[in-house]
């Protein structure tokens, strides 16, 4: 009875899209935008590509990707959106507790080359995030 008295109410589905799933385009298509419309809205920067890769993500890919955000963090390698060397500490810095506690949560429930390959960055990381911070301080006295 109920599903009777909720049967007119509910929600319309518009198909907005321009195309139709040929490729062709739709004769009922909504209209392009206002030119003015258009041009009050901001600018959208394109996001960069996904990596394209047929092997799935595992663990020590995981890891090597989290490393990577971190030298690029501490200006190692360059952005390769923007293409420039840029140093945020404190995000680097973000990254390695990050690391840190994957190593602290995941002990021993990972393979012993896992096991190895984190501690080794881990430690790599650290190490030069040691280092810039000393530079850091004696640069700016």
């Amino acid at each position: 009875m109920d599903e009777e008295k909720n049967e007119g109410r509910g929600f319309r589905v518009t198909d907005r899209r321009r195309f139709a799933e040929s490729g062709e385009p739709r004769e009922d298509a909504p209209s392009a935008p206002a030119p003015e419309a258009a041009a009050a809205a901001p600018p959208v920067e394109e996001a960069p590509p996904p990596p394209k890769s047929d092997e799935p993500v595992n663990f020590p890919t995981f890891i090597l990707g989290l490393s990577t955000q971190a030298l690029l963090h501490m200006g190692e390698i360059e952005d390769p959106v923007t293409r420039r060397v840029e140093r945020d500490l404190g995000a680097a810095k973000h990254v390695i507790d990050i690391l840190g506690i994957l190593r602290e949560k995941t002990r021993n429930n990972l393979e012993q080359a896992e096991e190895a390959l984190l501690d080794s960055i881990l430690y790599d990381l650290r190490m030069r995030y040691v280092e810039l911070v000393r530079r850091g301080v004696k640069e700016g006295t």
